[in-house]
């Protein structure tokens, strides 16, 4: 199946491949995606075709996002200690 959403995506790489979503893979995989002179970029374009490539893209800098949201917020402990 390919992926149509974030979900299914993010399903698919973290559940089904067994892939964390680290900072590092979404570095590398971005780096890859963007660079369309790269073969493997070339292949995944004409595997998929060009909106799903945008679309995965997407779903990395979605990842990515995610990622700095949850770092920035406080461990629920400490944010319940701070409402005492």
């Amino acid at each position: 199946m390919i992926p149509r959403t974030y979900a299914q995506w993010r399903h698919c790489i973290t559940v089904e491949c067994g892939i964390p979503l680290s900072a590092d893979f979404i570095a590398q995989r971005l780096a890859v995606w963007r660079n369309p002179e790269l073969e493997e970029t070339q292949r995944f374009r004409r595997l998929y075709g060009d909106a799903h490539w945008q679309a995965v893209q997407g779903w990395l800098v979605h990842a990515a996002q995610e990622q700095k949201s949850a770092a920035a917020e406080p461990p629920l402990a400490a944010s319940a200690q701070q409402t005492s």
